[in-house]
């Protein structure tokens, strides 16, 4: 097991960190800091550049200026530190790579060749992560007839086996029905909790995950708001970033955004924030 950040240290740190892609500014002057065990959880409309900030704690992107730090060093997918769980995306039915299979990716899929007793250790390490996640039952299925709840249980057993200090989750909800985004988020939580990992986690609806979440990143139109819940969900702060009425409300323990007008043109906040609630992030 790889050595973990001393407590109170940041494994996420970003500092004046600006992305912009030709004239337009995604975010900028952005400041945040995700302590061991901390569940950040990143709202915005679409092209908020909410799955671009995932792209770059991954290394695939890289900042326009300012500074990304992750587990203390250069963001990178490469870093075993750094466990991703992508968009649940449906595979082919004819797809026979075994669940087993998938997971274990995660652990060596960078490498060739393992010999027989790294071989061992390996099958015993993937039925262990299949195991945390529930998945053992179908670990030796093609992953091509799972279910997106099944296959989801198996990328996030593919982002914890090598034991990271930092998940970060894009979407990990998306085309699930309730009861499979309750399965995923509770063992993305559980993992955060007994193991202190930093959890940054992209949706856009926030109500499967509001239990858990420590704060919350909210992106808009290269403007931002960092804070718990209860400070940044609100009518106000949500107009203010909007720069036009936001109603939030909140209805038997769930929170709802809608826009305070009806009638608006499709380039004017209530639609971005109906796309919030509904759509798919493209940025």
């Amino acid at each position: 097991m790889a050595e973990r950040s001393a407590p109170g240290a940041g494994v996420i740190s970003l500092r004046a960190a600006t992305l912009s892609y030709g004239s337009r500014v995604l975010w900028e002057g952005l400041d945040l800091d995700v302590a061991p065990g901390e569940f950040v959880v990143v709202l915005g409309p679409n092209g908020s550049g909410k799955t671009s900030l995932m792209r770059v704690l991954l290394g695939l992107v890289s900042l326009s200026s300012g500074t990304a730090r992750v587990v203390g060093g250069q963001p990178g997918r490469g870093n075993r530190r750094i466990g991703y769980v992508p968009q649940q995306r449906a595979m082919a039915e004819s797809l026979t790579l075994r669940g087993r299979d998938l997971v274990g990716l995660g652990l060596d899929g960078h490498r060739w060749g393992i010999g027989l007793r790294g071989m061992r250790a390996r099958r015993a390490r993937v039925d262990e992560v299949l195991a945390a996640v529930g998945a053992g039952e179908f670990a030796d299925a093609p992953v091509g007839r799972l279910s997106g709840g099944e296959q989801q249980r198996l990328r996030v057993a593919q982002a914890l086996i090598s034991d990271p200090e930092v998940l970060l989750c894009d979407e990990p909800l998306l085309s699930l029905d309730l009861a499979n985004q309750q399965i995923v988020s509770s063992l993305i939580d559980e993992r955060r909790r007994e193991s202190n990992t930093a959890v940054l986690f992209v949706t856009h609806e926030i109500n499967p995950v509001l239990p858990l979440v420590d704060r919350v990143l909210y992106l808009v139109d290269g403007r931002f708001r960092i804070g718990r819940p209860d400070e940044v969900m609100t009518t106000r702060t949500l107009s203010e970033l909007y720069r036009a009425p936001v109603d939030v409300v909140r209805v038997q323990g769930q929170i709802h955004v809608v826009g305070a007008q009806s009638g608006l043109c499709e380039d004017q906040p209530h639609h971005h924030l109906h796309d919030h609630l509904h759509g798919e992030d493209r940025v």
